[in-house]
């Protein structure tokens, strides 16, 4: 990072927008994480009522303008929201203008393409294998460990990458749900909305675009080959 920042000649307001980005996007991607893995065993291998619907709410901010997500993550987790208040007397988390509300938007908005490449290679592993750990005497949460999971790492990493570079490139929420400060919530994309706005600010503008290609490209690129090579230890 310090290198590409040397060699693009970013400014320091720049570099510390990449900076928070990485944390924003790192950040809301593992904690969602868990959550998504649950919900797509539930949507690969559930059969209860509402499960349709799930699906549906689950990939709702795919199509949602991210204004209006932005917008109902401001009324559900401000400071007077219905959770944002609750949160803020009982653990003083607070998520509205602050980096911790952009964490929440980048997760909100990753997380459908978590759950559905999870689900897709939870739907692909073998249930033979499955039953035959499950003769042997392994519980269903030994079988999920020990089996269902191991066989599902590629695309368990897949949503991962898939979630960070979601994340990474969040904007329209963002910026409803905690503004554009910089040093607080002035992420890499709001950074390059903010230059492209200023006089003159084209040319840092198209030095953080070359930032963001490069990072979301390296994301994508290292999950391919990790996935590749756990696929092909699973296989051997």
């Amino acid at each position: 990072m310090e290198f590409l920042a040397t060699f693009l000649g970013l400014e320091p307001d720049d570099l510390v927008a990449v900076r928070l980005s990485l944390i924003v996007a790192t950040v809301g991607t593992l904690a969602s994480l868990p959550l998504a893995v649950l919900t797509a065993l539930a949507l690969a291998r559930g059969k209860f009522w509402g499960k349709t619907l799930l699906d549906g709410v689950v990939h709702l901010p795919l199509v949602l303008p991210p204004v209006v997500t932005g917008y109902l993550l401001l009324i559900a987790f401000g400071r007077k929201g219905l959770f944002g208040h609750g949160l803020e007397s009982c653990c003083g988390l607070v998520f509205s203008f602050r980096w911790t509300g952009a964490a929440l938007a980048a997760a909100v908005m990753g997380f459908p393409l978590m759950v559905r490449a999870i689900r897709l290679s939870l739907e692909a592993v073998d249930r033979r294998l499955e039953d035959a750990a499950s003769t042997l005497g392994a519980s269903r949460a030994g079988v999920f460990f020990s089996v269902t999971l191991p066989l599902a790492v590629p695309g368990l990493l897949a949503g991962i990458v898939l979630g960070f570079a979601k994340a990474l490139g969040e904007f329209g929420a963002t910026i409803t749900f905690v503004s554009n400060i910089p040093g607080e919530t002035r992420t890499l994309p709001a950074a390059i909305y903010s230059l492209t706005q200023t006089p003159g600010g084209d040319a840092a503008a198209g030095k953080l675009v070359l930032v963001a290609i490069v990072l979301s490209l390296a994301a994508l690129v290292a999950s391919e080959l990790l996935a590749r090579r756990l696929a092909g230890r699973i296989s051997g």
